[in-house]
């Protein structure tokens, strides 16, 4: 067969030539330039491949099923032959196969089985742009493998849109080829966005409409879900599309015929519009398309290692994806993209998407790594190492589900999950169902939980039972069409044939055989895969309504955001909620019983006494509990609690509500300032009774004082003088009495309060009362001068001085005839020093 000449061809001696002489490359080639395609075939002839296969990485199941019938078709040959194919639940190889088409999660596997890949002669990994953690692990442990085993391993590293510098240094500085393609040209016409008010498949469908009317050719549509993709359908199908209009919807969950309908050629006559999810930025070449709609938005997971949740969040296209999208216009003619987004806000995206790795579950990753013996993520090359927050998080559920042992060791339980190629927690719910008798059940379970929602959401329909799902799954014909189905549901027909399929995958896998049998166990299931997630009633709730609300064993909260047949439930597994960071809203889950829980979690129940504060209460509550995790499964009074433990908890209220719930009186603050003046001055053989202090040391000094108070109405008969006293010796107490006087006696004979609540200790008196009193008043031992603050017959100041014998000499003659003129009734002598003080306006007799 004639092969056609590609982009790629020019450059492909000197990609043989890095592979013959250092065996790693990385090789750059945009969109259509032929790279996935053409360098596996060159390959095939190289003297070092030596009979073994060229493996193919793919990160999609529908771009490897495409790459290998592609390569197929261009040797003139059925898939199987020379180019075969792995995908999950779908393999097409022969005894002949040299080139096989494999995605990542596969690949994994084959690597953990046998790290030499003794039939493999070389890697490629293909679309790596995208920056899956498949991908990402892989190349880490292809690469200890080849340093350790396998020398002679060639390995590729191909890229559209991924700066190439990071990933050759990697490799070791590996030769970088770089192809510049031949993309036609794409005009680029930006719209403007969706306004507040616009849904975004209003805005798409107007999009779409108008290019239809502006130019010709099959259009790509490019939506964040299938949610939006069957919404905009439904508004095109409702207008005129003009005759010969098809609609093609694209993602993952439709079943593989109508993904193929979708990137096969139009019939003649016939125009098409496919509408996508970003599966189709891959490799994936679309026949006859010269249009893009591209809607700017994309949905990533992104997962929380506080809740332990992954949700799904509806984010704007990286620059690269963007131009991924937009290239898809211009592979066999010159095309047209639509942006729903104007050209200045373009430079605000950002340049690339994150790799999954920093925003990922990381325990798939982590149970491969226990698997491959390697403790430190750090000891593998990475492009990006995963978080630490994350990595923590990951083998901490590993070792909940006995996936790891105390030391972070694989166990053989965990080896057994691994098998399995599913997150560990479908893994452990199937390898414990199996031993409890409900194997095959386990298995419909997680081939349900592994695929979306296989019930399509509708007007009016409220149910998250998982055990509908299970029965519905039981229902399909191998068609994907429900038996006896009668409640009016729409069924996710890829989903559910994939499903269908994958239970009975795992059925061979685990040794069981027939349906599930008795739905009643599964919430018990999904508790062993969730044990995080098991819910209990909150109470106080409207049992058959919108308000029902559940406590999780992690702590935190979810509920049903309206009246659903669950509602009414002591109990929930939950398998899926929406990740919010404290209350969750509930898409499914199952109910079980408190005998369930506490046959399955026996280990993990502890009974505790729990002598604490209530801090809504106010009060010291004192209970007996039977805990699983966060969940109390019986909580009652505990009589005669130890005095010691109230005392505890009732200062862990006070802490709580500050030292003011305390009975202050005016006199003890003064004390306290009094305490602290002479700390200040003469150090720390004073005691630190400050607020902050005293909080702190509260179980010294206050809690022989509490006897017995156990809510805060009790305080009140605190003896709190007699505790703050007992701070001071008895020496010490009659030096503050004589160093730090409560009063100072002044010489019309007042006996006037000293202020010490500032950095130093102030006599306000009035001016009249000091006259006859030639030097300033000193305390502590005649060390400290007061501050005076001299005040007016109306008791305002009118001078402050730590120098009475200067104000007197100098200022009193300025104040005197200030004061004068506003009392002129009262006495004002020339001569205060010598005057006969008083504290009325004038002495006796005068």
């Amino acid at each position: 067969m004639s092969i056609p000449p590609l982009p790629i061809d020019p450059v492909l001696p000197e990609l043989l030539a890095a592979l013959d002489g250092r065996g790693v490359a990385v090789l750059q080639a945009p969109p259509g330039a032929g790279k996935t395609t053409r360098v596996p075939l060159a390959l095939l002839d190289r003297p070092w491949l030596a009979g073994r296969k060229v493996i193919v990485l793919e990160p999609r199941r529908l771009a490897a099923r495409a790459a290998a019938r592609r390569m197929a078709a261009m040797l003139g040959e059925s898939v199987g032959e020379t180019v075969g194919y792995r995908v999950r639940l779908d393999t097409k190889v022969g005894p002949k196969t040299r080139i096989e088409v494999v995605t990542d999660g596969l690949f994994l596997r084959q690597l953990q089985e046998d790290p030499e890949l003794p039939t493999v002669g070389a890697v490629l990994f293909d679309e790596f742009h995208e920056r899956g953690i498949d991908s990402d692990l892989a190349l880490a442990l292809v690469q200890e493998a080849r340093g350790a085993l396998r020398d002679d391993l060639r390995l590729v590293v191909m890229s559209a849109t991924l700066d190439g510098g990071p990933v050759a240094a990697l490799l070791g500085d590996a030769p970088m080829v770089t192809s510049e393609g031949r993309a036609f040209p794409v005009e680029t016409r930006h719209l403007d966005a969706p306004g507040t008010n616009t849904r975004i498949e209003d805005a798409v469908a107007a999009a779409v409409r108008r290019a239809l009317r502006e130019e010709s050719g099959n259009a790509l549509v490019f939506l964040p879900g299938a949610g939006e993709i069957r919404r905009v359908q439904s508004l095109l199908e409702s207008g005129d599309l003009g005759p010969g209009t098809v609609i093609a919807p694209l993602y993952g969950d439709l079943t593989a015929d109508a993904q193929d309908r979708a990137i096969a050629p139009s019939p003649p006559g016939t125009r098409k519009i496919v509408l996508a999810t970003p599966i189709a930025e891959t490799s994936l070449t679309i026949e006859g398309i010269r249009i893009v709609v591209d809607g700017g938005l994309m949905r990533v997971p992104r997962f929380d290692p506080r809740s332990g949740m992954t949700r799904l969040v509806t984010a704007k296209v990286s620059q690269a994806s963007a131009e991924q999208r937009r290239g898809r216009a211009g592979r066999l003619e010159p095309g047209v993209c639509y942006r729903l987004w104007p050209e200045p806000s373009h430079k605000a995206l950002a340049p690339f998407t994150p790799p999954e790795i920093m925003d990922a579950d990381l325990a798939p990753l982590a149970l491969e790594l226990a698997v491959w013996g390697v403790a430190d993520p750090a000891s593998l090359a990475w492009l990006d190492p995963p978080p630490a927050a994350a990595m923590a998080q990951a083998r901490e559920l590993l070792r909940e589900l006995g996936a790891l042992d105390a030391g972070g060791g694989i166990t053989a339980h965990g080896r057994r999950m691994a098998g399995f190629g599913v997150h560990p927690r479908l893994a452990h719910m199937m390898l414990k169902g199996k031993a409890m008798g409900l194997g095959a059940l386990a298995c419909e379970v997680a081939a349900l939980l592994g695929e979306r929602d296989i019930v399509r959401a509708q007007p009016g329909f409220r149910d998250a039972d998982l055990r509908l799902r299970v029965e519905l799954l039981r229902g399909l014909d191998d068609e994907g069409r429900v038996r006896g189905a009668g409640r009016g549901l729409t069924v996710e027909r890829g989903g559910a044939q994939q499903a269908l399929k994958q239970a009975r995958n795992w059925k061979r896998q685990l040794g069981v055989k027939g349906n599930g049998g008795d739905l009643g166990a599964t919430g018990l299931l999904v508790a062993l895969a969730y044990p995080d997630r098991i819910g209990q009633r909150r109470p106080g709730g409207n049992t058959g309504g919108a308000a029902a609300q559940y406590r999780l064993s992690n702590g935190r909260g979810a509920y049903f955001q309206d009246a659903e047949p669950l509602s009414a439930e002591d109990w929930l597994a939950v398998a899926d909620l929406d990740g919010a960071a404290r209350e969750s809203r509930i898409f499914l889950a199952a109910p079980l019983t408190l005998a369930e829980l506490e046959e399955a979690f026996a280990e993990h129940i502890r009974s505790e006494t729990l002598v604490a504060w209530d801090g809504r209460e106010q009060t010291v509550l004192a209970r007996r509990r039977r805990m699983l995790f966060a969940l109390a499964l019986e909580d009652k009074r505990l009589p005669n609690p130890p005095a010691e433990a109230i005392a505890a908890a009732m200062l862990e209220g006070i802490r709580e509500m500050g030292l003011t719930a305390l009975p202050w009186t005016d006199e003890l603050r003064k004390w306290q300032t009094r305490v602290l003046f002479l700390r200040r001055r003469e150090g720390e053989e004073w005691p630190d009774v400050s607020d902050a202090a005293l909080l702190e040391t509260m179980k010294d000094w206050l809690a022989p004082f509490l006897n017995g108070a156990a809510r805060r109405a009790h305080l009140d008969r605190v003896e709190l003088g007699n505790a703050l006293r007992g701070l001071l010796p008895w020496a010490m107490q009659q030096r503050l009495d004589k160093e730090a006087p409560t009063h100072v006696e002044v010489p019309s004979g007042s006996r006037i309060p000293i202020d010490y609540s500032g950095d130093e200790p102030v006599l306000a008196v009035r001016l009249q009362e000091m006259f006859g009193l030639a030097e300033t008043p000193r305390i502590a031992g005649g060390r400290v001068p007061l501050l005076l603050h001299l005040l007016s017959p109306a008791r305002r100041p009118v001078q402050v001085t730590r120098d009475l014998a200067s104000f007197w000499a100098n200022a009193y003659k300025a104040v005197k005839a200030d004061l004068k003129g506003q009392y002129p009734k009262h006495y004002w002598p020339d001569n205060p020093r010598e005057a006969e003080p008083t504290a009325r306006a004038k002495p006796r007799g005068r």
